[in-house]
């Protein structure tokens, strides 16, 4: 994610490689992101959160506290700390830094790496318009942002920030079924990619509901018709519904036990 958001800067013209600065602890790593992207790199967090307007901390969760405690002492109320470790509030992060720093908290999802994901913030105590509007450029760079507050961000995670694996998972399937018909493997994944990214621009494009356009394409007694009822008789929609509703409580599981 980290290395997403240098290339979303830099394509959107927002930053400049120069103004850029990695944190990162392997050297092959560092010369990597300096001759793909000519940004300034550092082997060590110090250096690169000194005197910066904007800290990304683009790390896992598990390892987070870790890397913010020797910062403390040198993050000032100057400059936006933004957090993209899931599950840790900004209540959490403010109550380790000395001072009223801008906290803000953001829930992207993987499509960010290939600059079609979403990303939804929240904003900290201290946290102006201002920051928002600075993270919204950083990150639009990468898809669609939205803010919301704070509590709503678990429900985020379980449609949103687990949402790709639940479309791989269905994608999966629609391969397998195009081969278990006889297309060859190559060719049903093709169409099935096709398929999907033309019905989700279908859905942008039109604005319409979805079952508006599901009903454009079922003609009575034909083949879309027989697929969708045996869709609905297994429970597609209703397991659907479920697994964001579990991945919700899940995701609150883990807030919880962060407290």
């Amino acid at each position: 994610m980290g290395e997403a958001l240098v290339a979303g800067a830099l394509r959107s013209g927002q930053y400049r490689p120069e103004e850029i600065i990695v944190s990162e602890p392997l050297a092959g790593r560092r010369s990597y992101l300096e001759e793909r992207w000519r940004v300034c790199t550092s082997a060590g967090n110090m250096e690169a959160v000194q005197g910066t307007g904007i800290i990304v901390t683009a790390v896992k969760p598990q390892v987070f506290f870790d890397v913010l405690k020797p910062l403390t002492a040198v993050i000032s109320p100057e400059q936006l700390l933004i957090s993209v470790a899931a599950g840790i509030t900004t209540g959490q992060i403010e109550s380790m830094l000395t001072g009223p720093v801008p906290v803000i908290r953001v829930m992207p999802n993987t499509p960010c790496l290939v600059g079609k994901g979403a990303a939804v913030l929240a904003r900290g105590t201290y946290a102006l318009e201002e920051h928002v509007e600075t993270a919204k450029n950083l990150f639009g760079a990468l898809g669609f942002t939205a803010e919301l507050p704070e509590g709503s961000l678990d429900g985020v995670t379980a449609l949103s920030g687990s949402g790709p694996a639940y479309v791989f998972l269905m994608l999966e399937a629609l391969i397998e079924g195009g081969v278990r018909v006889g297309l060859p493997r190559e060719l049903s994944r093709e169409l099935v990619l096709h398929t999907v990214a033309g019905a989700v621009d279908m859905l942008v494009e039109t604005g319409q509901h979805p079952a508006v356009l599901k009903e454009m394409v079922t003609s009575p007694g034909g083949t879309t018709a027989c697929a969708l009822e045996h869709l609905e008789t297994e429970g597609l929609r209703g397991t659907l519904i479920k697994a964001v509703v579990r991945a919700w409580e899940r995701a609150r599981e883990l807030s919880g036990a962060k407290e």
